[in-house]
């Protein structure tokens, strides 16, 4: 018998559009002989499923389900498409967790702490992952921009703390520039992490649980052509994604085990995307993405393929892990 697979998609952050492409990714390359798949629409103002005619039919976020020409449809299994809140913050996790509906995301706490850049540092930090020199503002805090150039320097990066695809992030060269940067973060988020610039190979690597194990995908490297791998560059063509990334063994070997490592130290499950810089020859961790981008220009299916698995196969199996655990 045929499953029923909600894919949620959209959701309240600058994301939204990124997602909805993940989302009809995922839906396309579904296979519809084993599963009923849909389209569902989360937005703050409505929870939705959108049929092919682009008919919208309200949720019960009761129990998650959909009336749909007078037959109430339940789902087996959540594919989580939603870039950002709610759906890589933990909220949607612990949603499905209380209804007890299985989602191929990782669970609430691991999705919590890694959007939390600030808090992913500081959990990995005792465990040896090497990080930029940072610093931290909340909204309201008085902002001395001489002590923030003497911790982290020039130039340096100044990222709003829970944002992705690279909204609320500046690169400040001057230090009369760094107020108008720090506002800019502040329009996504009321914690922001002032960073300092590392000058390196900047790589990505993806890590999944796949087929019931934990698995290294092979490397990306990421060549920007603007000054860092901004919106523009991820999503718009403004970079190069090579994978195999051009990059040492010892340099592979490295990356490789740290991603691991720390997939493992945090009780990862489904998706996950690791960002790296290297300085001085070691790998040092930038993020971590736990609801990666699933479009065609995504680095995670590029990554996949490069492995020898197809998008469908990549999110059959995160079904199935789902269902599974």
């Amino acid at each position: 018998m045929k499953k029923n697979i909600a894919i949620i998609m959209g959701g309240y952050s600058s994301e939204y559009k990124i997602s909805l492409k993940s989302g009809n990714v995922v839906y396309n390359n579904l296979d519809k002989e084993k599963y009923n798949a849909y389209r569902i629409h989360i937005f703050k103002d409505k929870w939705v499923f959108v049929n092919d005619m682009e008919e919208e039919f309200s949720l019960d976020k009761n129990d998650f389900s959909v009336l749909v020409n007078e037959t109430k449809i339940n789902f087996d299994c959540v594919f989580n498409a939603i870039h950002g809140a709610p759906g890589e913050d933990g909220y949607m996790q612990a949603y499905f967790e209380l209804l007890d509906i299985p989602q191929t995301s990782c669970s609430m706490y691991q999705a919590a702490l890694t959007f939390n850049k600030r808090d992913l540092l500081a959990t990995l930090k005792p465990h040896g992952i090497k990080t930029a020199e940072s610093y931290y503002l909340n909204l309201g805090d008085t902002i001395d921009e001489d002590t923030i150039v003497a911790r982290v320097g020039l130039p340096c990066f100044v990222k709003a703390n829970k944002a992705g695809s690279s909204f609320g992030i500046s690169k400040v060269y001057k230090k009369e520039d760094l107020k108008a940067a720090i506002d800019n973060s502040f329009n996504e988020d009321d914690e922001i992490i002032i960073e300092q610039y590392l000058d390196g190979v900047e790589v990505s690597v993806g890590v999944i649980s796949y087929k019931g194990e934990t698995t290294v995908l092979p490397i990306t490297e990421i060549v920007s052509e603007n000054d860092f791998f901004d919106y523009a560059a991820k999503y718009e063509g403004k970079s190069q994604e090579i994978t195999p990334a051009r990059i040492s063994k010892d340099y592979e070997q490295k990356t490789r085990k740290l991603a691991k490592q720390i997939y493992d130290i945090l009780g990862m499950k489904g998706f996950s995307r690791s960002e790296f810089i290297f300085k001085n020859d070691e790998p040092y961790l930038l993020e971590v993405n736990t609801v990666p981008g699933l479009t065609n220009e995504s680095i995670l299916p590029q990554q996949a393929a490069e492995a020898g698995i197809s998008m469908e196969a990549l999110f059959d199996n995160a079904i199935k892990e789902a269902l599974r655990n």
